[in-house]
């Protein structure tokens, strides 16, 4: 059986879809920066392959034997870098799919520097000759863990969402939709566009949230600068932060304002709601919020 090389394997959705694959019996090669943590995140079941994107020759020996590549690259200054040469290392490895975690808005040439590093390296998989299937994710519920400190010190949190529209999804879907592809005979070409099952605003966010931890939250809509200068004041490094309001500021324009039937078409069930999310689906949720003295469960 056709071993698969899943990259970010231990975030927030790599390490979702290692769990996804095993449950399939699937044969799993996870790579990670901190083994130890991994190991943590993962369980000692898994197969682990140590290096860094930033280090090819453990890109090139994470993927010795390997069919099957779920890329995963986060965003850095080096992301089309860092995603280009693992492209590039993987055709030459001989592997025979590519599945790519991209986001919606994802274009070369787009201002918004996530959404050019994203189109930039679709563009270059596109190019690579390896049959390649493109997963471009809605804004993420998970997101709202970022505000985890707040919630608990103040019951709010501060975001420049304005009031946009945004078809929020859960990142368990995300990671079942990459396992399907993944295991099955999906053909290459194809680029699914993945969001949840409603269209919702931070208001209805802060609203579920309220009911799942059994007190008020709420969102307080913030200016962009005022949204980065919170974000330089906890660390943010700068280019990111700016980058990070550009992208709220494309939700309030609508990037994310419309559903799609695709994670039910590759996983033949409905998407997750946020009442799900918030009421405890997700493990990061129950680590980053707590209602009194108990986790949500």
């Amino acid at each position: 059986m056709a071993t698969v090389l899943v990259t970010g394997a231990a975030g927030n959705v790599g390490s979702k879809v290692v769990g996804e694959l095993q449950g399939r019996g699937i044969p799993v090669r996870a790579f990670v920066r901190d083994p130890g943590r991994a190991a943590a995140v993962l369980g000692g079941d898994a197969e682990l392959a140590q290096g860094d994107f930033a280090e090819p020759a453990s890109v090139r020996q994470a993927l010795d034997g390997v069919e099957r590549l779920f890329l995963i690259c986060a965003n850095h200054p080096q992301q089309v870098e860092y995603g280009t040469q693992t492209i590039d290392a993987a055709a030459s490895a001989g592997v025979r799919q590519v599945v790519i975690l991209s986001t919606i808005g994802a274009e070369a040439g787009s201002p918004t520097m996530f959404f050019d590093q994203h189109g930039r390296i679709e563009e270059h998989l596109r190019g690579s000759g390896v049959p390649a299937v493109v997963l471009r994710s809605s804004h993420m519920m998970s997101n709202i863990l970022g505000s985890a400190a707040t919630i608990r010190q103040a019951d709010r949190f501060f975001l420049p969402a304005g009031d946009a529209r945004i078809a929020m999804i859960d990142p368990r879907d995300v990671a079942a939709a990459a396992a399907s592809v993944l295991s099955t005979a999906v053909q290459g070409g194809r680029t699914y566009v993945l969001t949840g099952p409603e269209v919702i605003t931070y208001v209805e966010v802060a609203r579920q949230l309220s009911s799942a931890l059994g007190r008020p939250i709420e969102y307080v809509a913030v200016p962009d600068e005022a949204a980065a200068a919170g974000m330089a004041q906890a660390g943010v490094p700068p280019w990111l932060a700016e980058q990070v309001v550009a992208a709220f500021g494309a939700l309030r324009d609508g990037v994310n304002s419309s559903t799609t039937g695709a994670v039910r078409e590759l996983t033949d069930r409905e998407p997750r709601g946020i009442e799900d999310f918030a009421l405890g689906g997700s493990a990061a949720v129950r680590v980053g919020l707590r209602a009194s003295d108990k986790w949500i469960t």
